[in-house]
């Protein structure tokens, strides 16, 4: 890894913990009560959608463990955030609806900006 690659993937490491607002805790607590349903509960390693349970992983590994998948996902992750906090609730999205989304990928809207978890 070259000196530029370690700088822009320490940039995006901050970057994706400053959009990742909840604990790895909170996220896997999020993930299995969103995926239950009435009669059955989903393994806990299988709660939640896809990129979810990528984030989670994510916030289980040291930095140096990451992956080419995770560093996409990261991305990915970082600019969903970003894009949907710039749209906000809408008509078509609405507010628990999209404050839910934003959760299942380990950030909660309601919480304050730089707030410490």
């Amino acid at each position: 890894m070259t000196d530029s690659d370690a700088l822009e993937l320490n940039a995006l490491w901050a970057q994706f913990h400053s959009v990742v607002n909840m604990t790895s805790q909170e996220l896997a607590a999020w993930l299995r009560t969103s995926s239950a349903g009435e009669e059955t509960e989903e393994p806990p390693e299988e709660s939640g959608p896809e990129q979810g349970r990528g984030v989670l992983a994510i916030l289980r590994k040291r930095q140096t463990d990451l992956t080419r998948d995770d560093i996409g996902l990261m991305y990915d992750v970082v600019e969903t955030v970003r894009n949907e906090r710039a749209a906000g609730p809408r008509a078509t999205v609405p507010e628990p609806a999209w404050r839910h989304q934003l959760m299942s990928l380990g950030h909660d809207p309601l919480r304050a900006e730089g707030e410490d978890v």
